[in-house]
């Protein structure tokens, strides 16, 4: 899979306008099968303190998010795509879910709660998804947003147009050091396939 040079949602969204609501379905019908799909939640929850502010990076449908609000932490989702943070916002209103791309949204005008977060989640492979020039912006937008010791965990597989070396260097360039590298969500070492990386300020050792 080459860089795109269009957010590739945005991209499969247009090729396929049914692509979002068969994104739904699938992770109804995994649970309908009796497949576990919290696993990633899980781990962000093992790693904040009770009642931690949580950002969900690319929420989706609420999968984590939504799940993470349940144990009792204040979440704020954000998701470029309406119809999934529709579904999110049903499913699970305990939390607040935004609109926005990630290299570009605001907090300012839509959430009147902190703006900086103790942990930011950003799995399901996300950050492939934002294009070329999203990329840097929207590391960049979560430093800022990252509470002075907070910690940021993001996954994403090989082949899918990230490098994990380019990822490293773009994450230096936003102000953020790979802490921890891992090759699965419930931190298996690390491998060639898959990145689970544990980010937070250079001065911050956690």
């Amino acid at each position: 899979m080459n860089v795109p040079d269009e957010n590739a949602w945005v991209s499969a969204v247009r090729a396929n306008p049914d692509h979002a609501k068969n994104y739904a379905q699938r992770w109804r019908n995994l649970v309908d099968q009796g497949q576990d799909i919290f696993g990633e939640a899980r781990t962000v929850d093992a790693m904040a303190a009770r009642g931690s502010r949580i950002l969900d990076a690319g929420c989706g449908t609420g999968r984590i998010g939504g799940w993470l609000s349940l144990q009792g932490h204040a979440v704020v989702g954000v998701d470029l795509d309406p119809d999934l943070v529709e579904v999110a916002r049903r499913d699970y209103p305990e939390a607040q879910w935004i609109v926005g791309n990630l290299a570009s949204f605001s907090l300012e005008s839509t959430f009147a709660g902190s703006h900086e977060f103790d942990l930011i989640v950003s799995a399901g492979n996300v950050l492939t998804f934002l294009s070329h020039a999203e990329r840097l912006p929207a590391l960049r937008k979560l430093h800022d947003l990252l509470a002075q010791d907070g910690r940021m965990i993001v996954g994403f597989g090989a082949g899918r147009g990230y490098d994990f070396d380019v990822f490293e260097s773009d994450a230096a360039q936003a102000g953020l050091e790979i802490q921890q590298r891992f090759s699965s969500w419930d931190l298996r070492l690390p491998s060639e396939d898959f990145l689970v990386a544990i980010l937070g300020r250079p001065d911050i050792q956690n």
